[in-house]
């Protein structure tokens, strides 16, 4: 019979705590594609899929992008104190739900959040040790607005909307812990999966250290 662990090695077994990875970004810098890329290579990445008010786009499932809620059903998960996070984007309302969330952290699970400065400073002020934070920035204003046309899903007055808007979103950079330029996809992909690395790492969301190193000090040479 074959050992379920024998691919596993020591530092695999090592009990840690998930972290929240929060991508924001002004609309068409390049997080959502992103945070898609992150999710179809990195198993140990799940999404953390938000509620929102506002018009499910075509390219869009429910449940699957969002969940798409009236603002009456919103409001009652806000008020209940059920959101980590919500914010007011465009003149609709965002907000992750908190139970999955909470379930996934104490499993060890990573959790990535695609939201907007809003959400993410909540989620900081809330649970800083346990958030990861990194900002993606267009290369030029006049790249982002190309993108935007480029996508298609907007209407005119939509993508004015969303430039107009991106000036005060980009102001919020200095709150990352990380900010990239992604004006190449492909390097700025791979900068978020080295950050990614790196922090899974860290000393203080590895709980299963102190037993595995108390073992290692048992052991005799």
């Amino acid at each position: 019979m074959t050992d379920k662990h024998s691919s596993e090695l020591p530092s695999d077994r090592i009990q840690r705590r998930g972290l929240m990875l929060v991508l924001s970004s002004p609309s068409g810098a390049g997080k959502s594609t992103i945070a898609r890329n992150l999710l179809e290579t990195d198993s140990g990445l799940e999404l953390s899929v938000s509620v929102t008010t506002r018009q499910r786009r075509p390219s869009e499932i429910d449940g699957v992008h969002y969940h798409f809620l009236s603002k009456r059903d919103f409001e009652r998960l806000r008020d209940g104190d059920d959101l980590l996070e919500w914010a007011e984007v465009h003149g609709n309302y965002y907000g992750s739900p908190r139970e999955p969330v909470e379930r996934a952290m104490a499993e060890g699970r990573d959790i990535l959040f695609d939201i907007d400065w809003q959400g993410a400073h909540q989620l900081v002020d809330k649970m800083r040790a346990d958030v990861v934070s990194i900002f993606v920035l267009p290369p030029s204003m006049a790249e982002l607005k190309t993108r935007l046309h480029r996508r298609a899903e907007d209407d005119e007055d939509t993508i004015s909307k969303r430039l107009r808007n991106a000036a005060t979103e980009i102001e919020q950079w200095r709150t990352y812990d990380y900010v990239i330029v992604n004006d190449d996809l492909d390097r700025a992909f791979g900068a978020v999966q080295a950050i990614v690395r790196a922090e899974r790492l860290r000393r203080d969301r590895r709980p299963g250290l102190f037993e595995f190193v108390d073992g290692l000090l048992r052991e005799e040479i």
